[in-house]
């Protein structure tokens, strides 16, 4: 009999589906080879390669939009935010505003398009020697319409201003959790940026990512807000067993968020995703790189885009990367930078 905990469980498909306040989730898994003198795939790796959309997986990952540098060349949005998780691997943030930066594994770029900005999200390959794995989720969390023409703004929540709770079972099993939006318990993530839906606790926005060993066993706790959807992301492993309902690896499972609710991973070391969130309840109209309420707002942000091109691009390359041994840094808008 399926319990009253699990509400739905869907294959995960590319990208996965997610329930509103979010919008978007896509997970990407490279494993790359070593880099070139340009941080790039020597010549004779991108034959064969469908160059500027390369999707299929081939050799164990994919250009994306890059030509040389594997990633997403500079291109707007509007009307929406990015969250991007980074577990392995580096990458290269440019935009519109003159920000840059460079994040790596444990590190979230969480960035508000608002009015609209173009940034470019490229993955060096820094290592000449060996190879170059790259493991990131992006998340779409929506904005309301009061927030849709707010400024563009971008934070870094550096891998040590995160929060990782390590619970042991009975068994002596271990369960690690970052948490890199929300509370749970008495633990509270960093603040986002100040014009999110999560800025406002009432909205009960939590991201997590979880590391579960083989066996181990943990409790989620019911959620703090109410009238918030719940999903978890099962996305590598081998079987994991939520409210004694057992599920495959490769799964989203929506789970009850007024209960409780039990997980009891399997065999092999278990990796999982949570998204929640308060829906904003609003109509939504997206199209590409933008998000907005009506067919006609996105009509007008196409149109915008083309007349002012979100302030254009003030670096040298589309596929703008940094100096090899730059290291992980924030410079932002207003010239400040940090180091890492």
């Amino acid at each position: 009999m399926k319990s009253n905990k699990v509400l739905q469980v869907k294959p995960l498909g590319f990208p996965w589906e997610t329930q509103d306040p979010f919008l978007f989730c896509a997970y990407h898994r490279d494993e790359y080879p070593a880099g070139d003198e340009a941080m790039g795939l020597p010549i004779e790796e991108l034959r064969g390669r469908n160059i500027g959309q390369d999707f299929t997986v081939k050799d164990g990952y994919r250009m994306y939009h890059g030509s040389h540098v594997p990633g997403f060349p500079y291109h707007p949005h509007r009307g929406f935010e990015t969250i991007t998780i980074n577990k392995e691997g580096f990458v290269d943030h440019t935009d519109s505003l003159g920000a840059a930066g460079r994040f790596g594994a444990g590190d979230v770029q969480w960035m508000t398009a608002g009015k609209g900005v173009q940034h470019s999200e490229m993955f060096p390959m820094i290592h000449e020697d060996k190879d170059n794995p790259l493991e990131i989720f992006q998340i779409w969390l929506n904005l309301p319409k009061a927030s849709k023409f707010v400024e563009p703004h971008f934070k870094m929540l550096w891998e040590d201003m995160i929060p990782l709770i390590t619970n042991t079972d009975d068994q002596g099993r271990t369960t690690g959790v970052n948490v890199i939006a929300g509370s749970l318990g008495s633990v509270t993530a960093p603040t986002p940026t100040p014009d999110s839906w999560a800025a406002n606790p009432d909205n009960g926005v939590m991201v997590l990512t979880l590391k579960m060993d083989a066996h181990a066993e943990w409790t989620l706790p019911k959620a703090a807000v109410e009238e918030v959807n719940r999903v978890l992301y099962f996305y590598k492993g081998d079987t994991i067993a939520i409210d004694g309902e057992p599920v495959g690896a490769f799964h989203s499972i929506e789970v009850n968020p007024n209960e409780e609710v039990v997980l009891k991973n399997g065999a092999v070391d278990g990796y999982l995703l949570l998204l929640q969130g308060r829906p904003i309840g609003e109509p939504v109209a997206k199209y590409g790189p933008f998000v907005m309420n009506t067919p006609q707002e996105i009509q007008e942000a196409f149109a915008d885009y083309q007349r002012t091109q979100f302030g254009g691009w003030p670096w040298p390359q589309q596929e703008q990367v940094h100096a090899r041994d730059k290291g992980r840094f924030a410079l932002h808008a207003d010239g400040t930078e940090e180091l890492k």
